[in-house]
């Protein structure tokens, strides 16, 4: 089921009113990534002001998941004696099929089938598993009487959760943010009609007299799995074992006829096998000519192959990402009245964090050449509408003091100076900041941080010695010397420090870097997010997230450990003995979300983000120093498909066994090949785009290659091309109207001419023309549309073909489709047949 985004706060209210001293808590169950750290705190706040009982528990994977299935969910079904509850998942579940992952089907049916509790899911990874989306009603299940299905639909009508919908009955909750009533209607209604179809055996046609139709109606209608498989693993004993002893598969997109495994489509939240009808409902017909009954198979069976084919074409668009979780939790605090600063800065923050982590609306990669520059950030055109909004909150809710008479914010905002001190020592507000694509600008010195700028460095080939000293011309022609720009920058001088933003205007387009600085303009596009803590210190958004990131990859004291590899792959135990971590990577997770709390009390400590700061740095450090060793060495092999390169050696290597910490790595060397190679060709791949990346990391205690997969596609915004684009259609809206202008003009005198021959055929003709013509011009437009939606990281289909077509032994955890981890041993088999596969459409 889902919850349109127009009523994002009616279970939530309904869970306040509800709600009382002797209820279960609710539990929160939390994705190690800053975005869904934001918006668990945002979540917490909520539930603290309204004094309802929860309980946080960070996840790691999975197996992760899996386990708190069994261990915490299973003890609430009122079926093993609990009383329900509310279970929230934030950047958790929203590809797989929860009922079946937390064990809400397991030995139950009938109406306690959910045993009483309701997972509200809040993810921003797509695609949506559609059991999620459109099932999820413990209350209908396949086979259920029409009354019952007609009583039900009051509640919920083919998903979608109307205004009379009583919660507490159980079931899986999608939170919408727009995209499924505006994006799914197809396949919301392929999803129902295949539900209503019922079981439709291959035997049902057999026993025909004419082979021919029995094999055309017997066609495959097998659709694309997202999570019914078994996920493949490699057992301790390094075999592959019997597929029913392993956990469930946690994503599948690509069904084959051999799979054992039941559909998205032909598996509800519910678990239970949509094929349960005995019989099938077919349409009625005329009473002059009765279809006879093959004739009605047949058409069902055409019917059932075509909505499978538009959900195979939803599983097989590739990964892309959604408004982020805690945009739509403060759409939530908003809703319900309780935003404030706290509330709105953990938004930010989380919004921030998303391009650390390349997530754009096309997956898991690097900006495209049309998109790169201006204001770095998530979603392209729609995240900067979103970050608009957040900027109007900043505005509404941090109102210039009138005490300042206005000069601080002419000396600030307006005049585009970087804030780096509050305005007094109890200041605590938001403010905007024309924040330069530089990384901790704040907190280190200007040289360093322009030279750990991953935007930066890839534009002037900073790995080189030539590229260093690009760098260095580029700042002597701003005036800055090499003496002043190697201090911290608070310390700098004031005079540099309020021309920065100017300089680097007139100066950085001479080198490529016309997106180092946001624009001037009235709103403010592309400016970012900064606040202080009184004299305690300043951070901006992106600065916290860089941090908070660090903390969740490294830990806080992980610095001095990663050397000799001994901080994540052993463990002392209260004896004193030394535990390795076992192949399933079950000491390593735990460890993970350890550095959870770390990171979730470092965002509103400014002591611990202070302490954390060196974290962060060696951390960027560590990225710099291997990606140039990996491009000065040659290490990046060209496939067929994609640029791969294997990070198995060096001083950082430990660093790079976390996933996060891998791709930040991939990002940067996927950034920076991509401008050698149109520096070198003038172009980037095919249609100008930059060849995707595969990066395998080793994890030499366990014996396994963490395997990470970019793709190409953008997402950060550029207003220069927005500019560009609104100019150029402003021009073709002028050239149509005088197309349309010159047209009439021929139209009157054709029209004259006509009447005076007596004819009008000639004129019917050449309008038909003209609208030929016309429409033609439209589907190149649609074509152009369609071919940007294709752009998407498909990574994680292709990781899964690999895996069903070969014997590599793979282990599929992360809550990322381009994220799996492979035997040390199989890495080269799994590489070479990975490489004739589609990575991006």
């Amino acid at each position: 089921m889902y919850l349109p985004r127009s009523r994002i706060s009616q279970l939530y209210e309904h869970l306040f009113r509800t709600h009382h001293p002797l209820a279960p808590q609710v539990l929160i169950l939390v994705a190690l990534e800053p975005d869904a750290l934001c918006a668990c705190r945002i979540l917490a706040a909520l539930l603290k002001h309204d004094y309802i009982g929860h309980k946080i528990q960070p996840i790691s994977g999975y197996d992760d998941l899996t386990r708190a299935g069994e261990t915490m969910v299973s003890k609430m079904k009122t079926q093993n004696g609990g009383e329900g509850g509310t279970v929230v998942c934030l950047g958790v579940g929203g590809l797989v099929d929860m009922s079946s992952v937390l064990g809400l089907d397991v030995d139950a049916d009938g109406p306690e089938i959910a045993g009483g509790v309701e997972v509200w899911i809040i993810d921003a990874r797509r695609p949506w598993n559609l059991g999620n989306v459109f099932g999820g009603d413990p209350l209908v299940l396949p086979g259920d009487s029409n009354d019952n299905i007609r009583s039900r639909a009051s509640q919920v009508n083919k998903g979608e959760i109307q205004r009379a919908y009583v919660r507490g009955q159980g079931g899986i909750i999608v939170y919408d943010d727009g995209d499924i009533e505006q994006e799914l209607l197809q396949e919301r209604e392929a999803y129902c009609a295949l539900f209503e179809m019922g079981d439709v055996q291959d035997d049902y046609v057999s026993g025909e007299s004419d082979e021919e139709d029995d094999e055309n109606v017997m066609e495959s209608t097998e659709i694309p799995q997202t999570n019914g498989r078994k996920r493949k693993s490699w057992s301790d004993d390094d075999e592959l074992g019997d597929e029913e002893d392993q956990p469930p598969r946690q994503r599948r997109r690509n069904g084959s006829s051999s799979s054992r495994s039941p559909s998205p489509a032909t598996n509800g939240a519910n678990g239970h096998n949509y094929n349960d009808s005995p019989s099938i409902q077919v349409p009625s017909t005329a009473p002059i000519q009765k279809p006879s009954e093959r004739a009605l198979r047949r058409q069902f069976h055409r019917e059932r192959q075509r909505f499978n084919g538009v959900l195979h074409k939803y599983y097989s668009l590739g990964a892309s990402y959604s408004e982020p979780i805690s945009s739509i939790l403060y759409s939530l605090a908003d809703e319900l009245g309780r935003d404030g600063n706290d509330i709105l800065w953990h938004a930010i923050v989380g919004i921030s964090s998303l391009e650390l982590y390349g997530r754009t609306m096309t997956g898991v990669g690097i900006s495209t050449p049309l998109e790169e520059g201006g204001s770095a950030g998530w979603g392209g055109e729609r995240g900067e509408r979103i970050r608009q909004e957040l900027r109007d909150e900043v505005h509404r809710l941090n109102p210039p003091d009138p005490n300042d008479s206005g000069k601080e914010i002419s000396r600030g905002e307006a005049s585009g100076v970087i804030p780096t001190t509050a305005r007094s020592p109890t200041d605590c507000s938001i403010r905007l900041s024309p924040e330069p694509r530089f990384l901790l600008i704040r907190h280190w010195s200007l040289y360093e941080s322009m030279f750990h700028s991953p935007y930066l460095g890839s534009r002037l080939h900073i790995w080189t010695e030539q590229g260093r000293k690009r760098l260095h011309k580029l700042l002597a022609k701003m005036g800055v010397s090499l003496s002043q720009c190697k201090q911290s920058y608070t310390h700098m001088d004031m005079d540099l420090k309020k021309g920065l933003r100017q300089r680097l205007l007139s100066y950085a387009p001479l080198y490529g870097l016309d997106g180092l600085v946001p624009p001037a303009g009235r709103r403010k596009e592309g400016w970012g997010f900064v606040r202080c803590w009184g004299w305690k210190g300043c951070f901006s958004a992106i600065d916290i997230g860089v941090i908070v990131g660090a903390i969740l990859e490294v830990g806080k004291h992980g610095i001095g450990n990663h050397d000799n590899s001994r901080s994540r792959d052993h463990r002392t135990s209260g004896n004193g003995t030394t535990e390795v971590a076992d192949e399933s990577g079950t000491l390593e997770s735990e460890e993970w979300v350890s550095r959870f709390w770390e990171a979730y009390d470092a965002l509103d400590n400014i002591d611990a983000l202070k302490r954390a700061l060196p974290v962060a740095q060696h951390l960027h450090r560590a990225i710099l120093r291997t990606g140039t060793s990996i491009i000065e060495k040659r290490q990046i092999r060209h496939l067929k498909a994609f640029r791969m390169a294997v990070v198995k050696e060096g001083p950082d290597v430990a660093l790079f066994n976390h996933p996060s910490a891998l791709t930040k790595l991939a990002l940067w060397v996927g950034e920076a090949i991509a401008e050698q190679e149109r520096d070198q060709r003038g172009k980037v791949g095919r249609d100008g785009r930059p060849t995707p990346l595969v990066m395998a990391g080793l994890n030499e205690a366990r014996g396994v290659f963490v395997v990470v997969g970019t793709g190409g596609g953008g997402g950060v915004n550029d207003f220069a091309a927005r500019a560009h684009r609104k100019a150029k259609s402003e021009e073709k809206r002028r050239l149509q109207e005088e197309r349309e202008a010159e047209k009439q003009k021929k139209r009157q005198e054709r029209h004259a001419r006509m009447q005076e021959d007596g004819g009008e055929v000639e004129d019917e003709e050449s309008e038909e023309e003209e609208e030929e013509e016309d429409d033609d011009d439209d589907s190149n437009d649609d074509s152009d549309e369609e071919s940007e939606d294709r752009k998407r990281n498909k990574f994680g289909n292709a990781f899964q073909e690999v895996v069903d077509e070969t014997n590599a032994r793979v282990r599929i955890d992360s809550f990322e489709h381009c994220v799996v981890e492979v035997k040390k041993e199989d890495l080269s088999g799994f590489l070479e047949s990975l490489s004739m596969k589609v990575v991006v459409g």
